[in-house]
């Protein structure tokens, strides 16, 4: 254990980004109050884990990142999604010194003052205005609300996380503001249901220096494209205002990505999973969306092996995949979570029949990933640049690209790029997930693009 004369947190953050964000609040709270934040596990006088609970796969991997903190330290705080999932955490791992739900920044701190009482002097001129962020400098997930008032059948996240809770407006462009002074660059737009920001409040008005703005997304949207930064927006889903942010991305005031999880194209799937959304109508409106903004990036997730799901319910899955070329997709196979009202319905798919239309969906995305990408060879592109690889090349992302999910521009001589800033660059190959590029007016050797393995498609 560290003996140094402040105490010492050791932290573990799995999940979404939103999850994500929950801890950057709790460890600027720590950080702020004087405890110390390190790296191991022999390091600390105690650990938080913050877990994801959402499918099976997440909660077993919680599970085993508390077991290797218990085995490693012996004094263990648990919060999270998998916290508020009754006693699945105390069954397994009864030692634990507390287990918390879901943002829940006091309940954390009051269970380490317990068990690791708070420096007497508290450190505050050590913190930065911006908190303690687990993403590189030059990008930060923003997030907008809490909670969701859908209850599609094979989700639990309203259970976990609540009903919707909208931030002020005012507040969250404050915390916009603090990180593009900082050196913030990209501001990743998150919540549950972004697109219904301010329906719990009724859109009431609030203020930001002064300006009194509706708490709605296209305000909020066209307030954070005044900042001089990337604005991504994800997690939103089809409402009708949603068309009114793409002239905002044909400006340039947005980033030109949408993040829509649509997640089947049968109606009678959609139905089944009570979800808002018509193929018909998303159809419609990505051609309206593209005729507006050409060099729109949309991305979206799919559920295949739902319950009761048909060959020809999978068959329209395919045919609105080939009509609507959406540029990234996920596909993940339907898990049966622990609460989820999709359990009950009849006719589960086969696991065998699950993992065979998941691998024909992505074979069908990968090649109309490709030819969109193909398509930019020969552009000209504004990129961010993330790091620098091993051979020397600029790793870096275009508007298309959003973080740890999405492909990369290999940028092939930007090896002397600056990290966290923007550069100009020419495309000159591309394969199923990333574009090859060199810095504009370079002459350099062009290198073929590298391959990629397994059947996931960014």
């Amino acid at each position: 254990m560290n003996r140094t004369s402040d105490p010492q947190i050791g932290f573990v953050s799995l999940g979404c980004p939103k999850a994500l964000v929950d801890s950057e609040q709790i460890l600027t709270r720590l950080r702020a109050e004087g405890y110390g934040i390190v790296p191991s596990y022999e390091a600390a006088d105690l650990v938080v884990v913050n877990t994801c609970g959402f499918i099976d796969a997440a909660v077993a991997e919680s599970l085993d990142a508390i077991g290797e903190a218990l085995a490693a330290n012996g004094k263990v705080i648990v919060t999270g999604c998998l916290g508020a999932k009754g006693n699945t955490v105390r069954d397994l791992h009864p030692s634990v010194l507390a287990v918390t739900g879901p943002h829940a920044c006091e309940e954390v701190l009051t269970a380490v003052h317990t068990h690791l009482p708070r420096p007497h002097d508290p450190f505050l001129d050590l913190l930065p205005p911006q908190g303690i962020k687990l993403t590189p400098r030059h990008y930060a997930y923003l997030k907008i609300s809490e909670g969701c008032n859908h209850r599609c059948t094979f989700c639990i996240i309203p259970q976990l996380r609540g009903d919707l809770v909208s931030r002020p407006i005012g507040e969250v462009l404050q915390e916009a503001e603090t990180l593009v002074r900082s050196g913030v660059r990209e501001l990743l737009v998150i919540s549950q249901d972004t697109s219904a920001y301010g329906v719990d409040v009724r859109y009431r008005t609030g203020f930001w220096n002064g300006r009194p703005l509706k708490t709605h997304l296209s305000t909020l949207a066209a307030a954070l494209g005044e900042l001089g930064v990337w604005v991504r927006l994800h997690y939103v889903y089809p409402y009708p205002h949603v068309d009114d942010l793409i002239p905002l991305m044909a400006e340039g005031k947005l980033v030109p990505y949408l993040d829509v999880p649509l997640q089947h194209a049968s109606p009678r799937v959609l139905k089944a999973m009570k979800r808002p959304a018509n193929a018909d109508d998303a159809l419609a409106r990505i051609h309206r969306w593209r005729a507006i903004c050409p060099d729109l990036t949309l991305r979206s997730t799919f559920i295949v092996g739902f319950p009761g799901e048909t060959d020809a319910d999978f068959a329209q899955l395919l045919e609105f995949l080939a009509a609507a070329e959406l540029d990234r997709v996920g596909c993940f196979t339907y898990s049966p979570v622990e609460g989820a009202p999709a359990n009950a319905l009849a006719d589960p798919v086969p696991e065998a029949v699950k993992q065979e239309r998941q691998a024909q969906l992505m074979a069908l995305q990968a090649a109309i990933s490709a030819k969109r990408l193909q398509g930019k060879i020969g552009r000209a592109l504004t990129v961010l640049v993330d790091g620098v690889d091993e051979a020397g090349a600029a790793i870096a992302r275009s508007t298309a690209d959003a973080p740890e999910i999405d492909g990369v521009v290999y940028v092939e001589n930007g090896g002397k790029l600056p990290v966290g800033e923007f550069a100009e660059v020419q495309i000159h190959a591309a394969d199923e997930h990333d574009l090859y590029a060199e810095t504009v007016g370079s002459r350099s050797p062009k290198r073929k693009p590298r391959r990629k393995s397994g059947v996931a498609l960014k």
